[in-house]
């Protein structure tokens, strides 16, 4: 075609625009005349939103405009599928969520079509987990336009919005800080965080991108946010218009919204690319399937029906490329969501949601329409025939100027509905009696006409649910809250609730529907939310063993409450008889379906997590053998753990702190202990592990004696692993010099440190008790030190740790503190004393109090004359007499002979007793039988 035909044939569409909106431009040209005092920049906005109007209005593919979970877009959604028939339904959702709609028909509304990936690749590692939900309600266009296409035969329905990898794709690589949450901010209910850190696609997103335009409307409009203006001033006069006015009055929203929007260079280019996109993608299927666009019907965001992009329409330009995907592999499924979900991912009112379904039943009464809902969704009324197409769609007609009539149309005051209101009243009553306030029928009037009242002072006949709930805020609110829901919260639930969806077991991934059908036993509804009770008599039915493991993985798996064990615990070595358990897989339904995206088994899963984390370049000796040690708890692999605990010998020999040695410490003693116990030679990685952690610590040890950093309890959990390990290492190779040598060069200035280096060179050998009773007397009766004096105390606690022998004098040492400092300097001294037990030696308590026990009188009467063992003279050894050395070992011989006798006899001996020698000694015996020396003799030579 040439351009004098294309002259030619846009000749007769400009006419035919100019005379659709003709009147509403002179109208609008006039008032940008008046109020601006010039035509030029006023009049440019004003005659370019028109001019997007009749633009979208013309498109020969039709355009339907919709708000998120907008009621009157749900209602003017149903009754146009029913008077147009669509053959193709183009809907702006992420168009690799298409295989997950018809799993809708398996849930409960509200849920939430979800893209998850745990694994990225292309995108930056911090942003790990990605994901990306588009929730789903009843009331909203979407999930109108997905009922009708589905259920309809020979409807196709048709994604055309960016992929979700596309999502964060078109994300700014360094996302801007979070703003501080508001102080002020009323902590949100459990179930708005049922969508997670997820990335919201927010179908038919409305709303101003001004700031100063939002708080014009709000102020002007006497409202106090935004979803109340929206209700107040969109909702209501459009809850029963006709299709064309519907239609041009929500391009005309979008269009005014787009056009003032400030700007901010990446959100407009991220806009554009969208609709250059979906527009591409609606082309290439009409050239595919040849489909006539007057058969076809577009539903997307009003915000995006108003674009002014080059592709914009069947006919726009071509030439736009879309970007490969990156190699992120992408999960899908559906998760539950709620209407406070909804609320706090797109930054709607707190209630809303749960008023627009309110307002969507209403609609549908006033209105008579019929929606859409699909087959054999919960919830649904069964039919009992099959759905059937009408015969014949209602024609085109030529669009005509609906505008001018319904913005220079006074709004509507609907008449006062006193029984809706005093119901409201008495019902908010009861609601908050029952939740603690001291409400009566006095309140119930107040609430009545404190609505009416409010109203009034904002315009309205007929009070709204958002006055309703201001006025009960005023008239029943207290300076407290007595219960867990406040006024607000409980007019929320009263206007219909804060509704939570389901997934159907038909719709749960392998993983979960492996966990349902392996929980089978316990005889539970595991889908149902709340917290539920499971007793296990494994005793009396081993088959519960198998249920026991299950659930001690998803206690290590799912959030905290979804499996918590009330009675019973699992332990190496041990297996339980009886467990307690309480249950809320349904609560955390979305926790649950998540793991499905990262395997097909729980086992599959929680090996990839134990892997994740002992590969992590975090990593340290202390959480990889805990991977090791979960291994052998919870999925008793041999493989795995022999796996994990090389990878612990490789991160404990580049470790070059020694910040992990208790955890350490405390993790191999344990598997040591299960191993010797349950295998017949312990694993080559636990003994190449204590090789290797002995000559590694060896080496720290002088080092962290002297460093600040390293703190009393981490240098005795180093001497703990040494001296307790040192009998298994000395077999395996090691040399005990080194460990000598270490202690050797340790010079410690810090007093806990240096009672912990005494404590060592005892149990060395290196330092006697008697010199170590000494020191600490010697520390006593110094004035300059008593005040460092529990910092002594507290190292002495710690070496308990390494050298458990040293209790008697641990508790030597506090009791001669408190018997011989005077009460001036014991009384300031007391406290730092405590603080510095609890603080650093709680877990010693019990070896320090039985060791007391044992030790100190157990009456306070023998307590005047109790002498501590301590202070006791050294006793006597006790010695023979020389006269009685005759009669030693054969007195009871000679009184008793019969005995000896009988045992002679029985062995065939028949020699005569002998006279017994009194001067005789016990190398007689040798001088004798010489034999029997000189044998060993010649062997140990």
């Amino acid at each position: 075609m040439t351009a004098a035909q294309v002259s030619t044939a846009a000749q007769p569409a400009a006419a035919a625009r100019e005379g659709t909106f003709t009147a509403l431009r002179s109208q609008l040209q006039e008032a940008a005349a008046t109020f601006a005092d010039g035509p030029d920049a006023l009049e440019g906005i004003l005659l370019g939103i028109v001019d997007d109007v009749d633009r979208a209005v013309r498109e020969p593919l039709e355009i339907f405009p919709v708000c998120h979970h907008s009621p009157a877009s749900a209602t003017a959604m149903a009754r146009r599928l029913r008077e147009k028939q669509p053959k193709v339904v183009y809907l702006e959702l992420c168009e690799d969520m298409a295989p997950l709609l018809p799993e809708l028909r398996n849930c409960r509304l509200p849920v939430a079509v979800q893209a998850f990936a745990s694994e990225v690749n292309g995108f930056p590692a911090d942003w790990s987990p990605l994901s990306v939900v588009a929730p789903i309600t009843e009331a909203s266009a979407e999930y109108q336009a997905i009922a009708y296409a589905l259920d309809t035969p020979g409807v196709e329905l048709v994604l055309v919005d960016r992929s979700s990898d596309h999502v964060f794709q078109w994300q700014p690589q360094e996302a801007p800080p979070a703003e501080p949450a508001d102080p002020d901010t009323p902590p949100a209910e459990p179930e708005a965080a049922l969508h997670g850190d997820a990335v919201g696609v927010e179908l038919g997103d409305l709303r101003p991108r001004f700031a100063e335009l939002e708080e014009h409307l709000l102020r002007h409009g006497k409202v106090r946010h935004w979803s109340e203006w929206w209700h107040q001033y969109v909702e209501l006069p459009l809850g029963d218009a006709d299709h064309d006015t519907y239609r041009q009055v929500m391009l005309l929203i979008g269009s005014l919204f787009r056009r003032l929007a400030p700007g901010d260079l990446h959100r407009v280019r991220v806009d554009e690319d969208r609709e250059r996109y979906m527009w591409t993608r609606m082309r290439e299927h009409l050239a595919a399937t040849g489909t006539d666009p007057a058969d076809c019907l577009y539903v997307c965001g009003a915000f995006h029906a108003a674009s002014r992009v080059e592709e914009f329409g069947v006919h726009g330009a071509d030439g736009y490329t879309v970007s490969p995907r990156t190699a992120t592999k992408w999960r899908h499924g559906l998760i539950p969501s709620s209407h406070a979900a909804i609320e706090a991912q797109f930054g709607l009112a707190a209630g809303s949601v749960s008023i627009a379904a309110t307002v969507w039943a209403k609609n549908l009464k006033r209105t008579g329409v019929k929606p859409f809902r699909l087959e054999g969704q919960a919830g649904a009324k069964k039919t009992a025939a099959k759905k059937t197409v009408a015969a014949a769609p209602v024609a085109a007609v030529e669009a005509s100027d609906r505008l001018s009539g319904f913005l220079q149309r006074p709004p509507v005051l609907d008449r006062l509905d006193e029984a809706e209101l005093l119901g409201w009243s008495v019902e908010i009553v009861r609601a908050a009696r029952r939740n603690g306030y001291l409400a009566s029928t006095a309140d119930a009037i107040a609430v009545f006409e404190t609505s009416i009242l409010l109203a009034g002072m904002r315009d309205r006949a007929r009070p709204t649910p958002y006055d309703f709930q201001d006025a009960a805020v005023t008239c029943i609110e207290k300076d407290s809250v007595p219960g867990r829901r406040d006024v607000r919260r409980l007019v929320e639930i009263m206007m219909g609730g804060d509704r939570i969806g389901q997934v159907g077991y038909d719709a749960l991934p392998p993983l979960a529907r492996d966990v349902h059908d392996r929980l089978a036993p316990l005889g539970l509804r595991l889908e149902q939310r709340g917290v539920q009770r499971a007793l296990l008599d494994i005793a009396s039915r081993p088959e519960l063993g198998h249920c026991s493991d299950v659930l001690w993985m998803l206690r290590y798996l799912l959030p905290h409450g979804a499996a918590r064990p009330i009675m019973g615990e699992r332990t190496l070595g041990e297996r339980p008889i009886q467990e307690s358990w309480d249950l809320a897989l349904g609560t955390h339904q979305r926790a649950l379906i998540e793991l499905g995206y990262e395997g097909v088994s729980i086992e599959q899963v929680l090996e990839q997590r134990l892997r994740r984390a002992a590969y992590g370049p975090q990593a340290t000796a202390a959480v990889v053998l805990e991977a090791v040690e979960d291994a052998t708890l919870y999925l008793g692999s041999r493989r795995l753990s022999e796996e994990l605990g090389n990878r612990a010998l490789e991160v404990l020999a580049t470790e070059r702190s020694v910040d992990g040695a208790p955890e350490v410490l405390r993790r191999v003693r344990r598997l040591l202990a299960h191993y010797r116990t349950s295998e017949p030679v312990l694993p080559a990685w636990i003994e190449s592990f204590v090789r290797t952690g002995y000559a590694h610590y060896c080496t720290l040890l002088p080092t962290a004696f002297t460093d600040q950093d390293a703190t009393v309890r981490q240098v005795a959990a180093m001497l703990g692993f040494l001296f307790g390990m040192e009998s298994l290492a000395l077999s395996l190779g090691c040399d005990r010099a080194q460990l000598e040598l270490a202690v050797a060069q340790a010079h410690p200035e810090e007093p806990s440190k240096v009672a912990l280096l005494w404590a060592a060179q005892v149990h060395l050998g290196r330092l006697s008790r008697a010199e170590l009773r000494t020191r600490c007397d010697e520390l006593i009766g110094n004035p300059l030190v008593l005040p460092a004096y529990p910092r002594y105390l507290s190292g002495f606690v710690h070496a308990l740790e390494p050298v458990p022998g040293l209790t008697d004098f641990v508790v030597e040492a506090v009791s001669n503190a408190f018997g011989r400092l005077p009460d001036p300097v014991l009384l300031p001294w007391l406290p730092t004393l405590i603080s510095t037990l609890r603080a650093g030696g709680a877990e010693f308590a019990p070896l320090l109090i039985r060791e007391a026990g044992r030790i100190f009188p157990g009456r306070l009467a023998a307590l005047d004359t109790w002498v501590p063992p301590w202070r006791a003279p050294a006793a006597e050894p006790l010695r023979p007499a020389r006269g009685a050395r005759a009669a030693h070992g054969s007195a009871l011989l000679r009184a008793h002979p019969a005995t000896c006798d009988a045992l002679a006899g029985l062995l065939g001996c028949d020699d005569a007793w002998e006279a017994a020698d009194g001067g005789a000694t016990g190398a007689a015996l040798l001088a004798r039988h010489p034999a029997t020396a000189e044998a060993l003799a010649a062997l140990l030579a």
